[in-house]
């Protein structure tokens, strides 16, 4: 699919940004149900929080490992798209991701730090390093390729104060 050639103008370019930025926080429903927090956002890289919680462990007060590869990848898109070029479209997906677990993510949060290494004309590529108690605990390489456009770009996206809680993970337990 191709972009319909379109200059944007740096204001629209930066509004376009900043809808991703609300987003990624408040409009992506798996992002809002683990608490997932922007700390930063800017073309430079992002910064993403994620609380502890119990639904979220894998063993008592230890993250599991495919959350915080979901954290990767959710921090590696933003670093992408926080300092895209809107006028080359809007629909993003991860198309591979690689992880290297370091050490348990241990801690009342993991924090994702990523950037955008290389942009291409469709496929960007993002580093990510995780810590959790003050240390290194996963580091990710995520590509995505951006193209088309995502319809709904530009519509309201709820103040958090407004949107219903998520139901919380019911643990599994054998009868």
């Amino acid at each position: 699919m191709t972009v319909a050639a379109r200059t944007l103008t740096d204001q629209e370019q930066r509004e376009r940004r900043e809808w991703f930025r609300a987003r990624w926080e408040r409009g992506v429903k798996f992002n809002r149900g683990c608490g997932m927090r922007v700390l930063r956002w800017d073309p430079d890289g992002v910064e993403v929080a994620l609380p502890y919680a119990e639904a979220l462990s894998a063993h008592e007060g230890v993250f599991h490992g495919g959350v915080i590869s979901a954290l990767i990848d959710t921090a590696g898109a933003g670093a992408v798209i926080a300092g895209h070029d809107f006028e080359k479209g809007s629909l993003l997906s991860t198309v591979s991701m690689s992880v290297q677990y370091l050490a348990p993510a241990r801690g009342r949060e993991a924090v994702a730090y990523a950037r955008c290494v290389r942009r291409g004309r469709r496929l960007h590529f993002a580093d990510v390093d995780v810590t959790a108690d003050g240390r290194i605990c996963a580091r990710g390489q995520v590509v995505v390729t951006i193209s088309g456009e995502r319809p709904g770009v530009g519509d309201p996206i709820e103040p958090i104060d407004r949107i219903e809680p998520i139901d919380p993970i019911e643990p599994f337990t054998e009868e």
